[in-house]
């Protein structure tokens, strides 16, 4: 193992070995201080929790941007800390050249790869640290920054995107979907069961607007060649209060997943009688509006690994599409693999988190192309 790959495995080990699924102050103290401690930048934690650092000048800015907060860990990947129960850590384990546990492949790897890049980088432009909180939430602190100032002019965003376009390649994600998550509400008038007509039944009227849905069409764009198309799902109903009751109120989830500059007209679920349509989440979607960057970030992940890496796009929300949305131009490259984020094995491999410390350090120095 090189040396710059002991110490990108041995700051992973540090960062997943710290919790940060109710709380990510003690994660965010460590990133802060190694920030400190090991650059010469200019490092700020914001009031929402997010690590910030700055180092370079140029006409430009490009940021390596990541998050440190996670799912809730398995039983597994928690110890129990000191022996009266108090200060629990996760469990970090080496095994076959991978590092197992909560957060090593979603982001912690991509994230310590981005540290050490962000130190040993000569950069082109002025280069930007962002260690996020809230991510699983639905981007909290993302947003809480970009509403603060915060708008570097490209990023790339360490999620996951090594085996899309073959298993041992990370590749450079130029656009993803958003997920829309909605709830269509059908009221009706509540009657004994016996004498239905003397009622409206909720749930006919719910199911009506669920036909409604299935028959909507599903918007296609395409982002720098690639095709992406738009989806929607009912994933849940949920009404009546009893067998012998004609049900005055259902309920219906619906998860759309949302392309650049496409929508599903799901408020046409409104026609039927009763029935209200109301969004509860709306993660939006990225695409990468700069041939140039992401032609630069393809070259450098080219540079960093024997596989030969493709522009792909993901299927699911990061914290991209927030900045993409205030106006920063994202790709994503990062070290994790589809399957391995939020279970309870999760993992993820040194030799590729080596390589995205690679792919970031050489995109810093190379961008802006002159």
């Amino acid at each position: 193992m090189s040396r710059n790959t002991a110490a990108v495995a041995e700051l992973t080990r540090r960062l997943v070995s710290i919790p940060s699924h109710d709380d990510e102050r003690a994660a965010g103290d460590e990133i802060e201080a190694w920030l400190r401690a090991e650059t010469d930048a200019a490092v700020r934690r914001d009031d929402h929790g997010n690590v910030i650092a700055r180092r370079g000048e140029g006409e430009a800015s490009l940021a390596l941007v990541g998050h440190h907060d996670v799912v809730d860990p398995h039983s597994s990947q928690v110890t129990a800390g000191t022996p009266d129960g108090s200060d629990p850590a996760y469990v970090v384990e080496e095994r076959d050249g991978r590092l197992y546990g909560r957060g090593a492949a979603d982001m912690k790897g991509s994230l310590a790869a981005a540290m050490c890049a962000f130190r040993d980088a000569d950069p082109g432009a002025e280069l930007v640290f962002a260690s996020f909180v809230g991510e699983e939430q639905g981007g909290v602190g993302a947003r809480a920054a970009i509403d603060d100032g915060f708008a570097p002019d490209y990023a790339v965003v360490g999620e996951g995107t090594t085996g899309y376009s073959a298993p041992d390649a990370t590749d450079v994600a130029v656009a993803h979907r958003g997920r829309r998550g909605s709830t269509l509400t059908a009221s009706g008038r509540a009657a004994h069961a016996s004498e239905p007509d003397a009622g409206v039944n909720a749930v006919y009227r719910a199911c009506d607007a669920v036909d409604v849905v299935r028959d909507l069409p599903t918007p296609g764009t395409t982002v720098l060649g690639h095709r992406m198309q738009g989806s929607v799902a009912v994933t849940g109903i949920e009404g009546g209060s009893g067998w012998n009751v004609v049900p005055e109120a259902c309920s219906v989830t619906v998860d759309e997943r949302t392309i650049p500059g496409g929508r599903v007209p799901l408020e046409r679920a409104e026609n039927v009688e009763g029935v209200e349509w109301v969004v509860d989440q709306d993660l939006p979607p990225m695409a990468c509006g700069d041939a140039g960057f992401a032609d630069a970030a393809l070259a450098a992940a080219d540079a960093a690994q024997s596989a030969t890496p493709e522009h792909v796009v993901k299927p699911h929300a990061t914290d991209a599409g927030w900045l993409s949305d205030a106006g920063t131009t994202c790709v994503i490259a990062g070290a994790s693999e589809p399957g391995e984020a939020h279970t309870a094995d999760e993992s993820v491999s040194i030799d590729v988190v080596e390589r995205c410390r690679r792919l970031y350090q050489d995109l810093a120095e190379r961008w802006p192309v002159e």
